[in-house]
């Protein structure tokens, strides 16, 4: 799709600084923007508070605004503003979700329900990512399916769906394969630990 005439206008408008022209522009793709970013986050099976999606979408705002409005002004018109902006938007959001990760694993933040004594049924990406030396190590002791499983789990944070459609396995077996192989991970830590 072409870029649209009311679009041609908003980015020109944008890029002369005229008045109004940013708070329009906010306006008229905050919708798309929450989109991708809710949508980044559930395909990558990371739960978001609304704190958390504000400051995604801050984010992607900042990023196109940074440097003049570079992002703005690298855009050729060879598809619509909103198709242009989703991929922005996307790449914007992976990279602040992935750079959150590795802080998490640096022990800057830890979960909430950590610091509850709460269990979660559902892991944040944080935790399954949490320290990618111990998984590496414990796919050298897996094969085939089973560690399958674990590297699209902890290494590439997909979701049990996806993981259950990948290896052609009914969604509930993931949990106890993943449980499974925790267990051995644990057991090879002690072994290694006292030898």
């Amino acid at each position: 799709m072409a870029l649209s005439e009311i679009d041609r206008n908003l980015l020109e408008r944008c890029l002369n600084r005229k008045p109004r022209a940013w708070e329009d522009f906010v306006d008229r793709f905050m919708g798309l923007v929450m989109h991708v970013v809710n949508h980044t986050a559930r395909a990558r099976s990371i739960r978001l508070s609304a704190a958390d999606r504000d400051d995604l979408c801050g984010e992607v705002f900042l990023a196109t605004i940074k440097d003049d409005f570079a992002v703005l002004r690298n855009f050729r018109g060879k598809s619509s503003l909103a198709t242009y902006l989703t991929v922005v938007a996307r790449r914007v959001v992976v990279k602040e979700l992935l750079s959150r990760m590795s802080a998490s694993r640096l022990g800057e933040a830890a979960p909430p329900h950590a610091a509850e004594g709460i269990p979660d049924a559902h892991p944040s990406v944080e935790e399954r990512l949490g320290n990618q030396e111990e998984v590496q190590r414990l796919l050298r002791g897996l094969q085939g399916t089973e560690a399958q499983v674990v590297r699209m789990y902890h290494l590439e944070g997909k979701s049990y769906r996806q993981i259950s459609a990948a290896v052609g396995m009914p969604e509930n077996s993931i949990g106890p394969i993943l449980s499974r192989a925790r267990n051995r991970m644990r057991r090879a830590g002690i072994d290694s630990a006292t030898s």
